[in-house]
């Protein structure tokens, strides 16, 4: 594989064919982190590619209106009132007020057609270090997060997208946050005085927030401290489908980004990690950019980093050079992510490729078509599945009931026969209707392949056979270069 497409699959998404190869590889590779980043898609299948409109794209305001009404009318068609219990109003109610769909789609397609792959994958990299798993009351949440929270933050400083992706009101939920309350508060004082009253801390998010967001094990910190970062996190988190009058009452606003209900928060100075923390709202923050700045965090990421984009056992030289940038910028992401290219580039170990990744650069490699358009992803399709059920089939998807640790960058995870029989279904399914715009030997003579892939593709008996081996030869899936 030539320099250019070595560097576009080991850190972004592959070149398409109609994209002009970049002469300064490094420069490009830096330029990307800034490029501009719009959602793109089609609106039907085979259709022009454009910006995803804004209405399929609705600001967490509007998405916790929807969420009300999703299950308001849940509520009647359990009561059997207003028709909601007809087939039609329960599928009007999902595809009006619920956002997985779109959101998924959404990020399908703008990883295939955006030109901004590096960011992309940076982006990625974060949704999953950051993982939000689908308890299908954050399945309208994680699309938000992952834009607003990641992608709009790409430029700026890991304190501050920890302290963001923190407050979130997808990762509050997922990790239960938003039902934890400090033994000491009031409300739990007022509630252990009634019989039907249950409230306590749930120490789920500081948990997570120590072990897998920040410091890692490594760190040697106590259950003490996982408890008192809970007690520092208690009172963060709004139910998503609070009424505006109830957001209003118990945490002064209607934001779910700012909702801290100060009667449900531990009272109290609380010592994290050697850290002091103060009592109330601004002690969250307090917290964050003293985890995201301490030496066992930036260790354990910088590591991942590498793990992810460099090599599956990175050299001690490749984390410390990141690890070095991260300290001398306090930080900052470009900084950090820079680094990361640079080592990614000097290395020439292979470094294998998710199967979520994989699938998108197979598509921009080839110029198929694989998903729906946004405006048929409630039209059955005899051909193109949804993109739910493709990722699912593809066994990697960041709407999944996922554990927080997220997917693993080692291929040891992720080499099994039956990886790979999805992986040939996968590319038999594109040859077949995607419409594949161009030859194995053109895709092959553009991006350089090895010997070793072409003796491959010229032992299939047919077209289709072809582009199969090729798409899952041991080069494409970052395997080998050689």
């Amino acid at each position: 594989m030539n320099e250019s497409f070595r560097i576009a699959q080991k850190l972004g998404l592959m070149f398409k064919p109609s994209d002009p190869l970049p002469k300064d590889m490094q420069a490009w590779a830096i330029s990307q982190l800034h490029a501009p980043s719009p959602a793109l898609g089609q609106p039907h299948k085979f259709a022009t590619i454009a910006p995803w409109p804004d209405h399929l794209q609705p600001n967490l305001k509007k998405r916790a209106h929807m969420w009300r009404l999703y299950r308001e009318n849940k509520k009647k068609e359990r009561e059997r009132k207003d028709g909601q219990d007809t087939q039609v109003a329960k599928e009007a109610n999902r595809r009006n007020n619920l956002m997985r769909d779109k959101d998924e789609l959404k990020f399908a397609q703008r990883n295939v057609y955006g030109d901004d792959q590096l960011r992309l994958r940076f982006a990625a990299f974060w949704a999953n270090h950051f993982t939000i798993g689908n308890t299908f009351d954050t399945s309208s949440m994680i699309g938000h997060a992952i834009d607003e929270a990641i992608i709009a933050n790409l430029n700026g400083d890991f304190a501050n997208m920890l302290y963001l992706v923190t407050t979130h009101p997808g990762m509050l939920t997922y990790l239960d946050n938003v039902w934890s309350a400090g033994e000491r508060s009031p409300h739990t004082k007022r509630c252990r005085k009634r019989p039907d009253c249950q409230a306590g801390l749930n120490d789920n998010l500081g948990r997570e927030l120590l072990e897998l967001h920040t410091l890692s094990p490594a760190a040697g910190y106590t259950e003490a401290d996982i408890r008192n970062a809970a007690m520092v996190l208690s009172g963060w988190g709004m139910d998503f489908g609070a009424s505006t009058q109830d957001m209003l009452e118990r945490a002064k606003t209607t934001n779910h980004w700012q909702a801290f209900k100060p009667r449900y928060a531990e009272p109290g100075l609380k010592k994290v990690f050697g850290k002091t923390i103060y009592a109330g709202k601004n002690g969250l923050k307090q917290l964050t950019d003293y985890l995201a700045g301490n030496e066992y965090t930036i260790r354990f990421i910088s590591t991942k980093l590498c793990q992810h984009f460099v090599s599956d056992k990175p050299k001690r030289t490749d984390i410390a050079y990141i690890s070095e940038a991260w300290r001398q910028s306090n930080g900052q992401l470009d900084v950090i992510h820079t680094a990361v290219i640079e080592r990614a580039i000097a290395s020439d170990e292979a470094k294998f490729i998710w199967p979520m990744t994989w699938l998108f650069q197979v598509i921009r490699l080839s110029e198929a078509t694989f998903f729906k358009g946004w405006e048929d992803i409630y039209n059955y399709d005899d051909d193109i599945m949804n993109t739910q059920k493709i990722f699912a089939e593809l066994g990697q998807s960041f709407w999944s009931s996922r554990q927080p640790d997220g997917y693993s960058s080692k291929k040891e995870e992720w080499l099994s026969a039956e990886m790979l029989e999805r992986r040939i279904r996968f590319a038999d399914a594109i040859y077949n209707i995607g419409r594949v715009k161009h030859s194995t030997t053109k895709i092959m003579d553009r991006m350089g392949a090895n010997e070793t892939t072409r003796r491959l593709v010229a032992s299939a008996d047919s077209r289709r056979h072809k582009f199969i081996a090729l798409m899952c030869s041991p080069e494409l899936m970052g395997l080998s270069y050689v």
